[in-house]
């Protein structure tokens, strides 16, 4: 019977290169996407942990294989993320907690996201760009479907602030992606009239509502024609 195999000096040395090289990309990828300072204990935590068991069970000499990712990442909109940030703040101790549920969301982790998010809440219950960001988190989590949770979280988001045009907005925003058009369209009017002409933002709110409002009438249209249109026999 062969004695144990004995891994070489020089791989073991490779492979703790490869190990902090790693380490260094994923720091940097992390850093890149804009998770907050306060959450570097976390990660750091997790990527020794990583090292802790490479250095119990990683062998570098053992052929790799290819794995499948647990999820699809998840294209975010930069100018959405950008308008949202116009309008309910970016640099704020709860907009840490949006931007960290927007890394999980970028790489599939929808179900991630959701705890980031109402980690948040439970440390800012009244804020209502939490909320609303857990409504969205929500609706990407369940397939773009405005879920009662998710009409939950808009909701409790427009008593907190009945007058900032966020949860409406984005209330609006979801019955777009789950395809209710009309069912948005109360809502992002209702964005538009709470906005001032004077915020940087009102002219692309403004702008949407427009287009949402051709879309319904060519929609409407449509529908007319078909009704009136004799049937072939």
């Amino acid at each position: 019977m062969a004695g144990p195999r004995v891994v070489p000096a020089e791989a073991r040395l490779m492979g703790w290169v490869m190990l902090i090289a790693i380490a260094a990309l994923a720091s940097a990828v992390l850093w890149r996407i804009g998770l907050p300072r306060g959450l570097w204990t976390f990660v750091g935590s997790a990527l020794m942990l990583g090292a802790t068991g490479y250095a119990l069970q990683g062998n570098p000499t053992l052929a790799g294989h290819p794995v499948k990712a647990d999820a699809d990442p998840i294209p975010l909109d930069p100018d959405l993320i950008a308008l949202r940030d116009a309008m309910t703040g970016r640099f704020t101790g709860d907009g840490a907690y949006l931007i960290a549920a927007d890394g999980m969301t970028r790489i599939g982790a929808t179900g991630s996201a959701v705890q980031w998010i109402l980690a948040g809440i439970n440390k800012y219950p009244q804020s209502y760009a939490l909320w609303t960001g857990l409504g969205m988190s929500m609706i990407a989590h369940d397939g773009n479907r405005m879920s009662p949770t998710a009409a939950f979280a808009f909701q409790q988001a427009a008593r907190l602030a009945p007058q900032q045009p966020a949860p409406p907005f984005f209330t609006g925003l979801a019955y777009v992606q789950a395809g209710e058009f009309a069912k948005a369209r109360p809502y992002w009017a209702k964005a538009v009239a709470l906005t001032p002409k004077t915020m940087s933002y009102y002219p692309e709110l403004a702008g949407r509502l427009a287009l949402l409002d051709r879309f319904l009438s060519a929609l409407e249209l449509q529908r007319r024609a078909k009704v009136g249109s004799p049937e072939k026999s």
